[in-house]
């Protein structure tokens, strides 16, 4: 089992649940124990204490943390969030997570996440700017382009990935565009890469209604969530024919079971910051998103949100989890007893580490994709992953999340086993 030192009390032990799963998967491919643990455990965990000089002159001390999960498959590779709620143990388990993604969609990466436990928006533009690059600094000696390279991730975007790879680029005396991905075009980026994770998302979305014989036109969907990947992702899915009938964002939730336009949506939120109000929807007021009568859900928030209770008022017949984590243990336990079909993060979501790599190996190219290429190769990346899983799913009789951790761990224990034990 996996430990880490915890610093919060988390709603449900993320690590753990990650730990058995790999667990599970390591049985079921009869691995030796001792390579189990070496798959199962991380291999670095750098915690950081990050001083910031506040704007009124006052010093605030925030706690920091980059945990390298695995590293057999290639250089890490995971995002940066910043959120009151972060914590060792569930940055521990989105390392983790990362490893068992990267692996799913067979990219040279291995799994890594980062954060700091801070509420960012009680920060002015300059105590965040501070902020990244203090942290930034104090996890410099493990990052680099063959080491571990940062995303964003909650609450981060990529002006604060310019922020971190400036100051990588400081302390390197030279430009190192390749130790971060999610980058403006401007200072390395890829066209392409935003959105990348939506189209994933609605890549998996059509592909496990086209597995299960069910028809996307007129499919109702309830999307938690509105920001970087829930925002696209009305869009897509009603150019795929579905009708979003529910919304929610960390203001309140919307429904309209004659559907939602996405124009009209966007262009409310633009103007007042949320959801809610928008013209032909009503509030829900009491109940949950996902208790409203819906074909697909999608959980496009935080992690944790699908607990036991949730998933038991769960009125769709499909999941496909866009944010990471974002099913308890219990609460996938009650989604397969009612037999409810998940397509788990570490596969749903993978377009934005697909497009990630895609943006690295530009950057080491040094030569520009366009955005069609881009996208072209993310979704074709998460149709094979997507088979892959599936195969596995058949084969072994187990559901879609198990079986996408037994395609990650089989081959994380394949590059393991071939590099061997050093010394």
């Amino acid at each position: 089992m996996v430990t880490v030192p915890s610093t919060a009390d988390d709603s449900h032990d993320a690590c753990s649940v990650v730990a058995s799963t790999m667990t599970r998967a390591a049985l079921a491919l009869d691995l030796d124990p001792g390579l189990t643990t070496m798959i199962v455990k991380p291999e670095r965990i750098l915690e950081v204490a990050v001083p910031i000089r506040m704007d009124d002159g006052r010093v605030e001390m925030f706690t920091g943390w980059r945990i390298q999960h695995d590293t057999s498959r290639g250089p890490g590779k995971g995002g940066i969030r910043f959120h009151p709620s972060v914590s060792a143990n569930e940055v521990a388990a989105l390392a983790a997570d990362m490893s068992i993604k990267c692996a799913v969609v067979n990219i040279p990466f291995g799994g890594a996440k980062g954060g700091v436990c801070v509420d960012p928006s009680t920060l002015s533009a300059a105590e965040l700017e501070r902020l990244t690059r203090r942290y930034t600094f104090d996890i410099a000696p493990i990052l680099g382009p063959e080491k571990d390279i940062p995303a964003p991730d909650v609450n981060t975007d990529p002006q604060v990935m310019s922020w971190v790879m400036d100051t990588v680029s400081m302390l390197r005396g030279q430009g190192t565009p390749g130790v971060v991905t999610g980058k403006p075009i401007a200072i390395g980026g890829s066209a392409g890469h935003a959105g990348a994770t939506s189209l994933g998302v609605s890549v998996c979305v059509a592909k496990i209604f086209e597995h299960l014989g069910r028809d996307l036109t007129g499919a109702r969907v309830v999307i938690e969530g509105y920001g970087k990947v829930g925002g696209p992702l009305v869009r897509l899915l009603v150019d795929l024919g579905m009708v979003v009938v529910g919304v929610a964002d960390v203001h309140g939730t919307i429904v309209a079971p004659s559907g939602i336009d996405p124009s009209a949506l966007a262009a409310h939120v633009a103007r007042t910051g949320t959801v809610v109000g928008l013209e032909g929807a009503v509030p829900l007021t009491s109940g949950h998103l996902f208790s409203v009568d819906a074909d697909l859900a999608i959980p496009a928030a935080l992690g944790g949100t699908i607990t036991d209770d949730v998933a038991r008022a769960m009125r769709a017949s499909i999941v496909v989890e866009a944010a990471n984590g974002p099913t308890t243990a219990a609460g996938d336990a009650e989604l397969n007893e009612r037999g409810i079909v998940v397509v788990p993060d570490v596969l749903a979501n993978a377009g934005g580490v697909v497009a990630s790599y895609f943006e690295w190996v530009q950057d080491r190219e040094g030569y520009a994709w366009d955005a069609a290429l881009v996208s072209e190769r993310v979704a074709s990346t998460i149709e094979r992953a997507f088979v892959s899983v599936v195969e596995r799913a058949e084969s072994l009789d187990l559901p879609l999340r198990q079986a996408a951790t037994v395609v990650g761990v089989a081959r994380i224990a394949e590059a393991t086993t071939l590099r061997g034990l050093f010394p």
